[in-house]
């Protein structure tokens, strides 16, 4: 079953705006001194501003401190290939924490994003959604979301010449269908599991060394 429907809950709003101020001051002093990490390690600014597709398939400038090399986007495809080269040094340790996602609380302030959400991907890769898939847009996109929890290294799946058709071919549609499953069954008490999933998994990654990725098998 598909269709068109936009939804915009007043309480979730709420919910997100109660949260994104107290968060945005506790994020702060963590974002400006990643922001001068971000200075000193790379030329080129410190602030990433790329097309997302949100709401309804509405397009919107996403806001993230910067991880790759300046003008990234012409050297190569949106996706992040495992070691890839054009991620910086400083680039590497704030993808790892999901610091860099900080910046998109203005997102959630401004009315583009809710905390909770399918993760708003790049309208090249939305152009590829079949009907079914295309149920996501219905909700704002999120800050973080089950999908993007279970697929936090998502980068080591991609490997080689063949990790963009991977991409598309398998992570994008199983972290849809996660997606999907999500948007079917919302609720405030969803959400807030998973905002608890989300620091843990930043606060882990925080204070532990990166484990070396495992090989997949199906």
């Amino acid at each position: 079953m598909t269709t068109n429907r936009v939804t915009t809950p007043k309480f979730k709003r709420v919910f997100d705006i109660a949260l994104a101020i107290p968060a945005s001051l506790i994020a702060a002093p963590i974002v400006a001194v990643s922001a001068l990490l971000v200075r000193l390690d790379s030329r080129g600014p410190v602030f990433y501003r790329g097309w997302r597709t949100g709401l309804g398939g509405r397009p919107f400038r996403i806001y993230k401190l910067r991880t790759m090399e300046a003008d990234a986007d012409t050297a190569g495809p949106e996706i992040t290939r495992a070691n890839d080269q054009r991620v910086t040094r400083i680039g590497r340790m704030l993808r790892r924490t999901k610091i860099d996602e900080l910046p998109q609380l203005f997102n959630v302030l401004t009315g583009h994003m809710s905390l909770v959400g399918p993760r708003p991907e790049h309208p090249n890769y939305v152009r590829l959604y079949t009907p079914e898939q295309r149920r996501v847009l219905e909700v704002k996109p999120g800050m973080t979301s089950l999908a993007s929890i279970l697929y936090a290294d998502e980068q080591d799946l991609l490997v080689g010449e063949n990790a963009e058709k991977t991409y598309v071919d398998v992570v994008m549609p199983e972290k849809l269908e996660i997606d999907r499953r999500y948007v079917e069954g919302q609720s405030l008490r969803t959400d807030f599991v998973i905002l608890v999933r989300t620091a843990r998994l930043m606060l882990t990654r925080s204070l532990l060394p990166r484990r070396r990725p495992t090989s997949r098998t199906s």
